[in-house]
């Protein structure tokens, strides 16, 4: 059985609005779009539930690290609104980079509070964690124009 291929011709309108990362229509640029998209469910995922979650809830151990920085309840809400907030805008297309390089500044902050308050004792888990908020923020660039028209609009 033959296969029948035509090839497809882009116009200059329709690839002002196409996205970043792997433009061809090859099995190599559909499995990085899909690779990408996962990566941002599973760090959305960890960001709602393993780490917003219990601080919103206000599980034992949350108020307790808070409560040893001197932050009390209300710093820890604060982070974990801005974890909740952050880990739903990565499945927003036109947020999706703005909310990765925000969480990637709260990771700076829980890596320097890690070390400053618990003697360094989980300061890689905010490292590795930029390592692919980088790469959602540089792969979805892009949308960051969209934002800013939108935002523009509105004023």
């Amino acid at each position: 059985m033959s296969e029948t291929t035509v090839p497809v011709t882009r116009t200059a309108a329709s690839s002002a609005v196409s996205p970043v990362i792997a433009e061809s229509s090859t099995g190599r640029g559909r499995r990085a779009r899909i690779a990408l998209r996962t990566l941002q469910v599973v760090l959305a995922l960890f960001y709602v539930i393993a780490s917003a979650l219990p601080k919103l809830i206000a599980h034992p151990s949350a108020v307790e690290g808070f409560d040893e920085m001197g932050w009390g309840s209300a710093g820890m809400y604060i982070i974990g609104v801005l974890e909740l907030a952050g880990g739903i805008a990565l499945l927003i297309p036109v947020l999706q980079s703005v909310a990765a390089v925000a969480l990637s500044g709260l990771m700076v902050g829980a890596f320097v509070v890690q070390l400053t308050y618990f003697d360094g004792e989980n300061a890689a888990t905010p490292l590795i964690l930029i390592v692919p908020l980088a790469l959602i923020a540089w792969a979805r660039r892009r949308h960051n124009a969209d934002l800013l028209r939108l935002v523009r609009r509105r004023a």
